[in-house]
């Protein structure tokens, strides 16, 4: 009997342990689709952010890029390079959801959920409303 408890404490455990390895997947480097940027995920308390962290063009005529379509002029001024795109995602049942993804080339923020397909790929979907009226893209982990 006691062989059994201890069994079962050990997988127990061993589930835990790959269940909080499994909400800290998407921290890391992730190149966007069209290859001109990564994305750093982070960990800050419990909740995901992420920050742009490479560009492949970062300046524009010998000055770095600037977050020119922020509709909130103040802002305006601030580089695009380590910029926070990404925040306030929680994980919930295998996936990042109930976060907020800025988008610098139109200025605009939207709901946005996070999904892994796979260690390497991961689909991120912007919409407004409900997550039916939306758009999708893969970002491929950097290794």
């Amino acid at each position: 009997m006691n062989k059994f408890f201890a069994c079962l404490l050990l997988i127990t455990s061993v589930s835990l342990g790959a269940f909080a390895q499994n909400k800290d997947a998407i921290i890391g480097r992730w190149l966007n689709p069209s290859g001109e940027g990564q994305i750093e995920i982070y960990k800050r308390g419990t909740k995901y952010f992420g920050k742009l962290a490479w560009m492949k063009e970062p300046n524009e005529n010998g000055k770095p890029k600037l977050d020119a379509k922020n509709p909130d002029a103040k802002l305006r001024s601030r580089q695009l390079l380590n910029l926070e795109i990404l925040r306030d995602f929680e994980f919930e049942d295998g996936e990042w959801t109930n976060g907020k993804i800025y988008d610098p080339k139109s200025g605009k923020t939207y709901s946005c959920n996070i999904s892994l397909k796979g260690q390497d790929k991961m689909s991120v979907r912007g919409y407004i409303g409900i997550s039916l009226i939306g758009r999708s893209e893969t970002f491929t982990r950097v290794k």
